[in-house]
């Protein structure tokens, strides 16, 4: 027999919960369409709440309540359900969304984008958390982040941009052998046909990226979204004014970056250094 899938940590509460804004939801005559017009949202993404493949964010779950006349039931499940062990609740659309984009344009500061990191450098790099989080957890959010990385092996891959600040390729995350594996698959990666990456070089006097990292992603809808962590939280960036000044942004640090032959010079560099 094959081996049986290992379900996800919060799988079964993710199905109940969705069951729940399906029953409310019928209960109403509402259609999946009626209700997705009502809030203003994707019937996909009704579609996949209800069917336990999405997260029901606490903000749509209040939504959910007002339309459906319910006294905060979907917003009392919604914040109690049980934290995903590998990918965490806020960040839970997202790689739904990274999973299925037809392009992404990444701009990263310090540390190599998911997307391009090795296991190791990962595993480095997800050991540095305060508080620690221990080796089991560790050990599934690697996992996870390298099973993201399936999309870089689609008979069609997604297109792919990055700029990444290089103090993010200086940093010796994980030690030598760490860093030197990191530098190798990142040249290796500069050399891929759907992906461009171009290094945002220290010792500017200016330039875009001051507010940090972001994403920007066009999904199979040709929907333009933006995505941006914090310490503590992230945003999925919907509003197309604010996706527009993220694509804005993006396209200066693609011109204020090194082209990608400087880019593959300054990599040769540093694995010459290491």
């Amino acid at each position: 027999m094959p081996p049986r899938k290992r379900p996800r940590p919060n799988e079964t509460a993710m199905k109940m919960v969705g069951a729940q804004v399906a029953s409310a939801r019928i209960a109403r005559g509402l259609t999946q369409r009626a209700f997705a017009e009502a809030l203003h949202m994707d019937v996909e993404t009704i579609a996949s709440i209800e069917q336990g493949r999405r997260t029901l964010m606490p903000n749509v779950a209040e939504k959910m309540d007002r339309a459906l006349a319910l006294p905060g039931l979907l917003s009392v499940a919604a914040n109690r359900l049980p934290e995903v062990d590998m990918v965490p609740a806020w960040a839970e659309e997202y790689m739904a969304r990274e999973a299925e984009a037809l392009a992404l344009s990444w701009f990263d500061t310090l540390t190599v984008p998911g997307l391009l990191q090795t296991e190791a450098y990962a595993r480095a790099v997800l050991g540095c958390r305060v508080p620690f989080v221990g080796e089991e957890k560790i050990e599934l959010q690697t996992a996870h982040r390298m099973k993201r990385q399936e999309i870089l092996r689609r008979a069609v891959p997604p297109t792919l941009s990055f700029v990444v600040w290089e103090a993010a390729l200086r940093d010796r995350i994980g030690g030598d052998e760490v860093h030197r594996e990191q530098l190798r698959h990142l040249r290796a990666c500069a050399d891929r046909p759907a992906l461009s990456l171009q290094v945002l070089p220290l010792g500017l006097t200016a330039h875009a990226g001051l507010n940090g990292p972001f994403i920007v992603l066009e999904t199979p809808e040709f929907q333009h979204l933006a995505y941006s962590e914090t310490q503590r939280g992230s945003f999925l960036v919907r509003d197309p004014n604010e996706v527009s000044i993220l694509s804005q942004k993006y396209a200066m640090l693609r011109s204020q970056a090194l082209n990608f032959a400087e880019t593959k010079d300054l990599l040769d560099r540093l694995l010459g250094e290491t």
